[in-house]
């Protein structure tokens, strides 16, 4: 397996064992499966300070200065030996929570790792998520790689208020016109989050997101994380509140995506735009969502007619025989149900349900924790039901 030269950059020190045991275990334990895909985070620590960062629920956002947990051959060889790993199958993310995979001491070993999976032949879709600068020379690396379906998608809010994002939207904007100039291989995806109504949902904040649009295969449009330990930093550093309360799912009020919408349907000739990330993804390399959000049918309203049909035409209600098997072999309980929107259990955390979403291509419910009508899965916080009530 050979890798990815760290040039005359030294490369980042590994924390000793009594520092990794001193991190919150979620932090040190390096794969997380997530919606997009099986997240490896072998290197934690991050400079940018952006306020709404997921760091916070990890207890680490204090730590500033980038740090490996283990060198990047153990990284990729707990990553292609996980239990829920499936070669060619299993979306990857790179470096999605704990620090900007493109920061000029981190990118060596992201390319280093990404050298190394597509050595091994993987054609996993690989993602990767940054804000940060992206020159034409690392452009040249990311095209470099012949097996992996490589995504970089460039985080753009365009909030203005440093102390909420200290870091300039202008140097994503940057790097998603140079991504795109340049792509050959890999796609890139303008990734325009998070969407806080009253603080960058302007008319003009708008207008510059619908021109970024044309420099990106796709775009996908989102809200905010606003967690209990969020609100707190918030507090702490007078920060102004941008919603009542916390939520487990992202923030997304009805009335700021209608506004969405409505401007990029009012002037055209923009960017395909999506709800779901795995949509953005999917549509930029042409394939059917690896998600199965087909199922959620009002989620396709907004996506490209061609986009729609394919999606439909790979997707397959599972067999509620072979579904009930896995599931009771990952630990689920109750009843186990496939209906024509979902999988639904019970007893599974989002791990095991993602492998099950994953593995059929179907999207896949807790039912103690369902996803309304046209909320896609996001907070009741600024949605109304059919009927004009607050949902639950």
């Amino acid at each position: 397996m050979s890798t990815f030269a760290i040039g005359t950059r030294r490369a980042l020190p590994i924390l000793t064992a009594d520092k990794i045991s001193g991190l919150k275990p979620e932090l040190a334990d390096v794969i997380e499966y997530r919606k997009s895909g099986l997240s490896l985070n072998w290197i934690i620590g991050c400079p940018l300070e952006c306020g709404y960062c997921i760091r916070h629920t990890f207890a680490n956002f204090e730590m500033k200065v980038p740090k490996r947990l283990m060198t990047d051959e153990e990284a990729v060889r707990r990553l292609v030996g996980h239990t829920y790993f499936r070669p060619h199958k299993t979306p990857i993310q790179l470096l999605n929570r704990a620090t900007d995979p493109m920061l000029p001491v981190v990118k060596p070993h992201v390319f280093n790792v990404l050298r190394q999976l597509d050595d091994l032949g993987m054609t996993n879709h690989v993602l990767v998520i940054t804000r940060w600068r992206v020159t034409p020379e690392d452009c040249a690396v990311l095209n470099s790689f012949t097996h992996l379906r490589l995504t970089v998608l460039v985080t753009h809010s365009n909030i203005q208020d440093p102390k909420v994002e200290p870091v300039d939207s202008k140097i994503a904007a940057e790097s998603l016109r140079t991504l795109y100039e340049h792509a050959e291989r890999y796609r890139t995806v303008l990734y325009w989050r998070p969407i806080v109504p009253g603080l960058n949902d302007s008319d003009a904040d708008l207008a510059r997101a619908r021109e970024l649009s044309k420099h990106a295969h796709a775009t996908v449009f989102t809200g905010l994380f606003f967690r209990d330990e969020i609100a707190s930093y918030y507090e702490a550093h007078g920060l102004t509140i941008p919603y009542e309360e916390t939520a487990r799912r992202k923030i997304m009020p009805e009335v700021a995506e209608r506004r969405i919408l409505d401007a990029f349907e009012r002037e055209g000739s923009w960017g395909a735009l999506f709800r779901k990330t795995s949509c953005g993804v999917a549509y930029a390399h042409g394939e059917p969502d690896y998600n199965g959000h087909y199922g959620v049918r009002e989620l396709c309203e907004i996506c490209p007619s061609e986009q729609v049909a394919m999606c439909h035409a790979a997707w397959v209600k599972p067999d509620l025989v072979n579904v009930t098997r896995e599931a009771r072999g990952l630990g689920a309980t109750g009843s186990v149900e496939v209906n024509d929107r979902a999988i639904v259990v019970e007893g599974l955390d989002e791990p095991p349900r993602y492998y099950l979403q994953h593995g059929f291509g179907y999207q896949c419910h807790d039912r103690a924790k369902p996803h309304h009508y046209r909320q896609h899965g996001r907070a009741p916080i600024g949605w109304e039901a059919e009927d004009g009530s607050k949902t639950p």
